[in-house]
């Protein structure tokens, strides 16, 4: 159904502004307060409100929005009690939510606008959103304006729906109005509406650009920043987190006979919930969790996608690590459901996280629409010192960069000759967290060396290696990056981590809060975690290996009253650490190692910390408040994790370190 052309606030209908006093927002659900825009600054207002906070993993158990919108903003807590309680939004009648800068960062969850709209939410304002996140109010149908315009509806103002609009490229403005992306789609493959290709003279293309201009519908032809553009889809996966309600959308927009076009190019994971039945807090949601699991295998069944689901309870590995080994290919476009999507651009690829109403369609049609991205590059000189890590690359950048929105909604470009003396899993977590620094995409340049890796991880496949080499794709000289080009000498970066705020007086948990290693004071930890897609590789466990055969080489242990956790990224991971005599070091160490899967990173599995006064130092690649239990969680490379363990305090690794005089006591 098209939305009205003039926008007004209904009478009745309320407004509910999310305050950095969080007491506020309280009053507000109550009723004790009706506030105006005209009484408030935009500093006033919650930033980088994530979308854990909007929809906690626990409430994407379901998948029906209609059940997500009764626990909307369940993860945002003070002193450990919920701000919105369980039908607060629901029930309490408001159609506006108003919050500060970089609205829905995090994950690439559906649920988060969904909450929202099924809430009764018809216009969302803020000063900045997350790219996905924008994208997928978009596709809901979503109104999304700023703060003067709502000044202006709350003074009694009609403001005609093109201002809201008229920002937007021709294509989005027309889903926008249409009342979302199904209608949209449909109304493309009647041939109702049409895309129509850009009319863009031939420039330097950045790496991101190349790969869309190769994947227009109807052949390959020049694109810029900005062009509204139908692309064909390589191919893209799911995982049982997700999977269900994408099942539900095509058979509620297409009917319970609908078909997937290209069903090999696409595939399910199950990765993310295998180990939620035994966290404490899960327990209670071991029915539906079942259900999601049934859901995607009544996918399955249906579509003839690709399976990567566990056997015997024991999965293939987390998703985006198994479809870089097995199914990405340089120069690529890959979509799925999930924000670390990104971490295919570690070969040399196009690939980012889309919501399940986008997922829905774009694997009903085999292509989606895209807005051309804006880029920006990193220009990567210079070698690593021993004790750092690309992680601790990535913290710089979310620190220096992210934190002032460089980043938004661009692609990332990685590339010099500093990247290219990273290994192929070092390159992969710095396309993997591009997605924290609320980027479109990460990619980074590929050479002779992804190539040889790509041939060594599908032993079972008969590739071209020339073929491979000639899907490689580099930025044209000349090629303008909006973002502008970043040099940054890899010897001058040191150990980081990215602290976890203070929530409670309304400072965000957030991966954009660097802080050297060196700066900080004694942190004592409870629980070190090493595995998710960022730190599961094989590069991450041959560093834990490093610093445990060290301790342990000194007569050293996990430090009393610490558990550290390391958890595989994949089976593949598995069977080189098994073959290292890797586990053999762990267990002399006294850590704990589990089967692969996502687990703590999505406070799914052993390592959650389980009261708020626990710390975590973890090498996972987000802090959010109650992503990974309840307790403040730092972020950190696998080498500072593995270091922290043994010493009981969040440390930067030195080689010998645990056969210094200083720490024979600790």
């Amino acid at each position: 159904m098209s939305l009205p052309r003039n926008v007004r606030l209904t009478p009745g209908k309320r407004v509910l502004f999310l305050t950095k006093d969080l007491g506020l927002i309280g009053k507000q659900l109550r009723g004790e307060v009706d506030l105006q825009m005209k009484d408030l600054q935009v500093d006033d207002l919650l930033d980088d409100i994530n979308t854990d906070v909007m929809t906690p993993a626990w409430v994407c158990f379901n998948h029906r929005p209609e059940d997500i919108a009764l626990n909307a903003y369940a993860g945002l807590m003070k002193d450990g009690e919920r701000v919105v309680p369980e039908r607060a939004l629901y029930d309490g009648g408001f159609e506006v939510i108003v919050s500060g800068q970089r609205k829905g960062t995090g994950s690439s969850r559906e649920t988060a606008p969904q909450c929202e709209k099924w809430c009764g939410i018809r216009i969302v304002i803020a000063a900045s959103f997350a790219p996905i996140h924008e994208r997928n109010n978009i596709n809901l149908g979503q109104l999304l304006g700023d703060h003067a315009m709502l000044e202006r509806l709350q003074a009694g103002e009609s403001i005609d729906i093109d201002e809201f609009t008229g920002r937007y490229d021709p294509v989005t403005k027309m889903i926008v109005e249409m009342g979302g992306l199904f209608p949209f789609a449909k109304g493309l493959a009647a041939g109702d509406i049409e895309v129509p290709r850009p009319d863009t003279a031939e420039r330097p293309l950045t790496m991101g650009e190349k790969i869309i201009a190769s994947h227009l519908v109807g052949g390959p032809g020049p694109v810029k920043p900005g062009d509204a553009v139908m692309v064909q889809v390589d191919g893209g996966y799911s995982h049982e987190f997700t999977t269900a309600q994408v099942h539900y959308f095509l058979q509620n927009e297409y009917g319970d006979d609908y078909v997937v076009k290209n069903p090999s190019k696409f595939a399910v994971f199950e990765d993310h919930l295998l180990y939620a039945d035994g966290v404490k807090k899960m327990m209670p949601f071991a029915d539906k969790i079942g259900t999601l699991r049934r859901l995607q295998t009544e996918f399955l069944k249906h579509t003839g996608v690709r399976d990567y689901q566990s056997v015997n309870g024991i999965s293939p590995g987390i998703c985006h690590e198994v479809a870089r080994r097995e199914f990405v290919d340089p120069g690529e476009f890959i979509q799925a459901t999930d924000s670390h999507t990104c971490m295919g651009g570690g070969n040399n690829a196009l690939t980012y996280g889309v919501g399940a109403t986008e997922y829905a369609s774009l694997i009903a049609s085999g292509s989606t629409f895209v807005n051309v991205p804006e880029s920006i590059r990193f220009e990567l000189v210079g070698e690593l010192r021993d004790d750092c890590t690309a992680k601790d690359v990535i913290l710089y950048i979310l620190w220096k960069y992210a934190r002032e929105e460089a980043t938004l909604d661009r692609i990332m470009e990685f590339g010099g000759e500093g990247l290219l003396g990273l290994s192929l899993d070092e390159r992969a977590t710095l396309a993997n967290m591009a997605t924290e620094c609320t980027a479109k995409s990460g990619i980074c340049e590929g050479d002779e060396a992804l190539v040889d890796w790509i041939i060594a991880a599908r032993p079972d496949e008969d590739l071209d290696r020339t073929e491979l080499m000639s899907k490689l794709v580099k930025a044209d000289v000349g090629a303008h990056y909006d973002g502008g080009v970043h040099t940054i000498d890899l010897a001058t970066i040191r150990p980081m981590v990215a602290h976890p705020g203070d929530p409670d007086e309304g400072i965000p948990s957030d991966p954009t809060n660097g802080a050297y290693i060196s700066d900080l004071d004694d942190v004592g930890i409870d629980i070190a975690y090493g595995g998710s897609c960022t730190a599961g590789k094989i590069d991450d466990f041959e560093m834990y290996a490093r610093v445990m055969k060290d301790a342990v080489d000194s007569g050293r242990r996990v430090a009393e009253g610490v558990e550290f956790f390391i958890q595989f990224g994949s089976r593949h991971t598995a069977d080189h650490a098994r073959s290292m005599g890797w586990l053999e070091i762990f267990e002399a160490a006294g850590v704990t190692i589990i089967n692969p899967g996502c687990g703590a990173c999505i406070g799914c599995g052993p390592g959650v910390s389980e009261t708020s006064e626990q710390v975590t130092v973890s090498a996972i690649n987000r802090n959010f408040q109650g992503r990974s239990g309840p307790g403040k969680l730092y972020l950190a490379s696998p080498l500072t994790v593995a270091a922290s363990a043994i010493a009981g305090k969040i440390v930067a690794y030195e080689p010998g370190m645990f056969r210094a005089p200083a720490a024979a006591g600790t």
